[in-house]
């Protein structure tokens, strides 16, 4: 009798949270709307705005083997500065003051799923110093913006380890954002 064993392709979610109307509080969600746009992934990669959902995204997190985050975090670092944190060093960064309601409810998804025993295995966050968190309907400034595409080779950077394999995006897509507040929409206003 042969018997064989399928190997399960890993499950990876790719993230992208924080709040659109605050300026550069925009930053995760602008970052994973770029990384949509830009690659098409390996079988087994789900790509989401996770906005400030919360522990609304438990379910997402917990079923990921793999988590990569976009986010905005307040290290103290000049504003655009990416800082880049795995695994046990993403809810213990210290140097990161919570800024935002997410960011509380973000830790607590990652405690979560480890209290549940369905923590992913690996775990990275691409964070950027933001400059203006206090742009109510804002833009996201320059510095940040300018992040974003150093943000995604960050994470293709990442991906490329944990063994995901990404293309260029051949054909234009959906965008993960709808009702006029995806990036070229809601950023167009702002500048008009």
């Amino acid at each position: 009798m042969i018997v064989t064993t399928e190997i399960a392709t890993p499950r990876v979610l790719v993230l992208g949270i924080g709040n659109i109307l605050w300026g550069d509080e925009g930053f995760g969600v602008r970052a994973v709307e770029a990384f949509h746009a830009t690659y098409e992934t390996s079988p087994g990669v789900e790509v989401m705005d996770g906005g400030t959902q919360g522990l609304y995204l438990v379910q997402h997190v917990e079923a990921a083997d793999d988590l990569l985050v976009f986010d905005a975090i307040d290290y103290g670092l000049p504003p655009g500065t990416l800082h880049v944190v795995h695994d046990d060093e993403v809810p213990k960064f210290t140097g990161a003051k919570k800024m935002s309601l997410h960011q509380t409810g973000f830790q607590e998804v990652l405690s979560a799923a480890d209290l549940l025993g369905r923590a992913p295995r690996r775990l990275a966050l691409v964070g950027c110093q933001p400059l203006d968190l206090e742009a109510w309907g804002g833009a996201l400034t320059d510095p940040v913006r300018a992040a974003i595409a150093p943000a995604l080779a960050a994470a293709a950077e990442i991906l490329a380890g944990w063994g995901v394999r990404l293309g260029p995006r051949r054909s234009p897509v959906a965008g993960l954002l709808g009702n006029d507040i995806d990036f070229s929409s809601y950023e167009r206003r702002g500048t008009a």
